[in-house]
């Protein structure tokens, strides 16, 4: 690509950080006046946030566009900032956004979660593009991305609300156990059954059987046993290990 910040790139970040911008803002409002759980709301968030780049930039679909899915993975990574507490409690518009993904249960390690979570993530998803690239397995990228974006999207309201069966997990730099549902973890499953099924037509008979018998549970498992919110960079590197050996092997 002979020019990597071109008026389309930046017209196309600019109206995904303005969505994004005004959904956490929206959110926080229905914490603060609301009462809306922040579970909830944190979650809506986690959609727009995985889904509006997703549908917008089709990084994932086009190599030329991987060296602007980087620099857009740097971005997000580093738009945090604005999110310190001593700039948050300066700019009362950016303490609201933030009580829309501040759960109360991980403070005060909310910020550092997100921000070491995003970062590997990106740290996964950037190696794997060239890699499925290489083997020209891009269309195969975005599964893992939809079984955690809507998998795990929807374990955590799901699980506080009809969760009857709980499990513990653990978070980094803290001690504390965080409960986790089966029922939560059965969305997970259901929705890599989902997806996978979806893009049967890009598999051998073999390879679908395999990636459907595989897959789905893997990342299961992936998800109930991974550090709290760290459940991305996990998930994507075991669902793109696994399709990978998957098309390449079988």
């Amino acid at each position: 690509m002979e020019k990597i910040l071109d008026f389309g790139f930046a017209l196309n970040q600019s109206s995904n950080v303005i969505a994004l911008i005004l959904s956490q803002y929206l959110n926080g409002l229905l914490v603060i006046h609301k009462n809306v759980k922040v579970n909830y709301t944190r979650k809506i968030n986690h959609f727009l946030l995985f889904f509006i780049p997703i549908y917008s930039n089709r990084g994932y679909a086009h190599i030329e566009a991987f060296d602007l899915y980087a620099l857009g993975a740097f971005f997000a990574v580093a738009k945090f900032i604005f999110y310190i507490e001593p700039i948050r409690d300066r700019v009362p518009f950016i303490k609201v956004m933030f009580r829309s993904f501040d759960r109360p249960e991980d403070r005060p390690h909310t910020l550092q979660w997100i921000v070491t979570q995003t970062a590997a993530g990106y740290a996964v998803l950037l190696p794997a593009g060239m890699l499925f690239a290489r083997y020209d397995l891009l269309h195969l990228m975005v599964i893992p991305i939809l079984i955690y974006g809507i998998g795990d999207g929807l374990a955590e309201p799901v699980g506080i609300r009809f969760g009857k069966n709980k499990y513990h997990s653990y978070a980094l730099f803290t001690s504390k156990s965080y409960v986790r549902t089966l029922e939560g973890s059965a969305v997970v499953f259901l929705t890599g059954l989902g997806v996978i099924g979806s893009f049967y037509n890009y598999f051998t008979p073999l390879q679908f059987a395999v990636a459907m018998a595989v897959v789905p549970l893997l990342l299961t498992l992936v998800e109930a046993f991974s550090p709290h919110t760290w459940d991305s960079p996990t998930m994507f590197f075991a669902g793109y290990l696994s399709l990978f050996g998957i098309m390449v092997y079988l």
